[in-house]
């Protein structure tokens, strides 16, 4: 019995590894094709909204998500999102046009909001804790090989077969991930008859869009909007979280409860990780402007720049994993953010002249940390709640995050913008402290993570058991530190493994 509990989450653990593959690989293996596709396709003036569409949609519909696997199940919701996925992949690699490939790829982004959210909320059903902590740094592992091997497959497979092939590669990978789901994955059983508060999720979903358009406007060299349509973007975005807001509180099913921010450890594992999405994802969008501009470096190294960062965000992932159990949500999170700070402060001291090896260092640093931080936000996040919110609280931390990013970009855009003079854009003593000041913006919020972190209560606190008035099975996600293995998520053997 116990090496068939065993295979089965392994096979779950593989299938939902094959699915953050496909989410993780796509961005940068859509880029390295890029160059080509427009070639073909025409449409120059549209080529970013070819992967702000894929960003907006796969956002927008991350708490929608959540919210229906916890009402509905997991296992269905996962393959309904592989299914998109799928969907969308097969289409763009059919596109004529590059407004079809937008409409596609658009398509393609709603399934991706539900492959990683839903994933690791599958993970945090089957195992404990202690045993979570590890498989999800397994997770970590795949994105950070997902950015190496993304660049060189989309270059071989556009030059050797076709650029619709990067999309149709995607079939046999997707659909062996959800097989693997679906025949090993078994839900909780779930009563009543509660529905989803679409009102709410519509002006969620407006809101976010309104607001994801306007901090694409802003600080761009290629806006196309005015200065008063982007203020009004800015409005109407403010007008339906608002509305979004009053919906909530009065909804029994809301997409992001409310009550759950009163929370301690929510509430501060949820701002931590929006201020180092800011600061983190806002800040690897122009180190590679940085190592062109400033430090003279070519394509191909500015390219390779965050190495060092994606390679410690793996390393010290795994490390985390088997340490976080021992010390609690805490001292991981703490010490994550004052690496991020000090590689941002590090970054400040490289300039032209510098050694390229400097940078690497603060960029390792900054690796380390986001490697430590993010694995235990995201445990802390699952841990704080039952089980019938597992699946709110993992995709609420994916969304702030990915707002934060956005919102990141953005300003960090704004500042560079407003540190250079017309004309002076190739001028790199002028990059140079136009980046240097975006460097320290993300150093301040960074700092503020680290302050806000500090509210998170010590030690690893238990799940804390669902309403008895609910009629659903209690939770079972088990204590801290516990190490019994968890039953429910497994399906019983129906076929000798």
């Amino acid at each position: 019995m116990t090496y068939r509990r065993i295979s089965r989450r392994g096979l779950i653990t593989l299938g939902v590894m094959g699915g953050s593959f496909l989410a993780a690989i796509e961005a940068t293996i859509v880029a390295t094709a890029m160059p080509t596709i427009v070639t073909q396709l025409g449409g120059l003036a549209h080529y970013s909204w070819v992967f702000s569409g894929y960003l907006l949609t796969s956002t927008v519909t991350v708490p929608l998500w959540g919210k229906l696997s916890d009402l509905y199940g997991r296992r269905r919701f996962y393959m309904a999102a592989v299914a998109v996925f799928l969907l969308g992949s097969v289409l763009s690699g059919a596109a004529r046009s590059m407004t079809e490939l937008i409409v596609y790829r658009a398509i393609q982004g709603f399934g991706a909001g539900g492959l990683l959210p839903l994933g690791m909320t599958i993970l945090g059903e089957i195992y404990t804790l202690r045993e979570r902590a590890r498989t999800q740094a397994l997770i970590s592992m795949v994105w950070g090989v997902a950015s190496i091997v993304g660049p060189l497959a989309g270059g071989y497979i556009t030059d050797a077969l076709s650029w619709r092939w990067i999309f149709y590669l995607n079939i046999p990978f997707g659909v062996a991930a959800a097989a693997l789901v679906g025949w090993a994955f078994v839900d909780a059983e779930r009563h009543g008859t509660a529905r989803v508060n679409y009102r709410g999720a519509l002006a969620m979903m407006g809101s976010v869009t309104l607001l994801m358009l306007a901090l694409g406007q802003t600080g761009s060299a290629d806006a196309v909007l005015p200065a008063p349509a982007v203020a009004g973007l800015y409005a109407a975005a403010v007008a339906l979280g608002v509305f979004f807001v009053l919906i909530e509180r009065k909804s029994e099913e809301p997409i992001l409860p409310l009550d759950m921010l009163g929370d301690r450890l929510v509430a501060s594992a949820t701002i931590s990780g929006f201020l180092v999405g800011v600061a983190m994802f806002g800040a690897l969008s122009y180190v590679p402007l940085f190592v062109q501009t400033v430090l003279g470096g070519t394509a191909s190294e500015a390219g390779h720049a965050l190495s060092p960062l994606l390679i410690g965000w793996v390393v010290m992932s795994v490390v985390t994993g088997r340490i976080l159990p021992k010390v609690g949500f805490r001292p991981c999170i703490l010490t994550g953010l004052a690496l991020v700070t000090l590689g941002f402060a590090g970054l400040l001291r490289v300039g032209h002249g510098s050694s390229p090896l400097e940078m690497y260092v603060d960029l390792g640093l900054m690796g380390l940390g986001m490697g430590t931080t993010m694995l235990a936000l995201l445990l802390a996040l699952q841990q704080a709640v039952s089980r019938q919110r597992l699946g709110v609280a993992t995709s609420l931390g994916q969304f702030t995050r990915s707002i934060g990013g956005a919102v990141g970009v953005s300003m960090m855009g704004a500042v560079i913008a407003a540190s250079l003079p017309p004309g002076g854009e190739h001028d790199p003593r002028l990059m140079e402290m136009a980046i240097h000041r975006a460097f320290v913006f993300g150093a301040v919020v960074a700092a503020l993570a680290l302050v806000s972190a500090l509210w998170i209560p010590p030690g690893v606190p238990a799940t804390p058991a669902p309403p008895s008035s609910s009629p659903s099975p209690p939770s079972t996600v088990p204590p801290a530190r516990s190490d019994a293995p968890a039953e429910t998520g497994v399906a019983a053997p129906r076929s000798r493994l």
